[in-house]
């Protein structure tokens, strides 16, 4: 049984989850969303008829504080933390990590993603490429899959697959998009990572923004396409001599018009950009053009 946790970022629906997977040996969790959020994951666990301090195996698709910024809290509670070996580092001494995110979020910090304090290394696990972690009656198999983040981790569970991030956003019934943040967005090694997922033949794949898609194939080759489209559009406009400060505006303008002409309402764009900011990706493909170009 997997059980979708809403952890309602920001108010809005939708835009980060949580899965909890019932094993035999008590229940797992794939994503922890941000720390500013975990009364409400415990609230969901509580939910599913369980208490947060039953988690004991936690596993993240990679460090960014939307997906393991309340990894910390499991772990003070007893919880192995399951993760790319390039993440561990910085879970284990998370002060450049923080440090980096207030110089970017400043005063907002503790709003949008709350604290983070260190994990001990013994509660830390790094994972292979293709490595089983046997959990009861459940095989979690990591699949290296970066592009989105070059610490990034799908997890295969029979013919489920929790994809993070590499599987791009998806509201409702909107269009999959491709969060792009700096520092290490890497556009062939995403679609390699694709390819990957798509070799893997899931039945159905699990989003952390947000929820399950059955059509693989036509959601996985939509998503190569809005890459394609925003890099393109992305390396147009900064070739064209605009600025990374010029360009903000211009691509979120962008990207919320093709929203709205795709059919997503007005609350749906702010669900997007809660899950997915589009200054983040415009500045992530401008560094991803920039490192092109030598």
């Amino acid at each position: 049984m997997v059980y979708t946790l809403d952890l309602n970022f920001l108010g809005y629906p939708h835009s980060i989850a949580a899965y909890l997977v019932e094993t035999s040996m008590g229940p797992v969790l794939i994503e922890t969303g941000p720390h500013s959020t975990f009364a409400l994951l415990k609230s969901e666990i509580k939910r599913c008829g369980f208490e947060v301090d039953q988690i004991k195996h936690v596993f993240l698709s990679h460090i960014h504080l939307d997906h393991a910024g309340a990894a910390w809290a499991l772990a003070a509670q007893g919880a192995t933390i399951y993760l790319h070996p390039f993440g561990e580092t910085h879970l284990a001494h998370p002060e450049k990590l923080m440090e980096s995110a207030k110089r970017i979020y400043q005063e907002d910090m503790d709003r949008l993603w709350g604290q983070m304090h260190p994990i001990p290394i013994n509660q830390l696990r790094s994972t292979g490429h293709l490595e089983e972690i046997i959990i009861g009656n459940h095989h979690f198999q990591a699949l290296h899959t970066p592009g989105h983040a070059k610490h990034h981790i799908a997890w295969k569970i029979d013919d489920l697959i929790f994809t993070g991030d590499v599987a791009g956003v998806k509201i409702q019934k909107g269009p999959v998009v491709p969060p792009c943040p700096p520092p290490d967005i890497n556009l062939e090694d995403w679609i390699h990572s694709i390819d990957l997922i798509l070799d893997c033949k899931p039945t159905q794949i699990y989003l952390t923004h947000f929820g399950v898609i059955e059509d693989v194939p036509a959601h996985m080759n939509a998503l190569k396409s809005m890459i394609n489209d925003w890099s393109e559009w992305v390396k147009k406009n900064w070739e064209a001599g605009f600025t990374a400060e010029e360009l903000t505006p211009k691509f979120s303008e962008y990207t919320s018009q093709q929203l709205l002409s795709l059919g997503v309402d007005h609350l749906g764009v702010k669900q997007y950009e809660a899950a997915n900011p589009s200054w983040m990706s415009v500045a992530g493909l401008i560094r991803y053009w920039k490192k092109k170009a030598g």
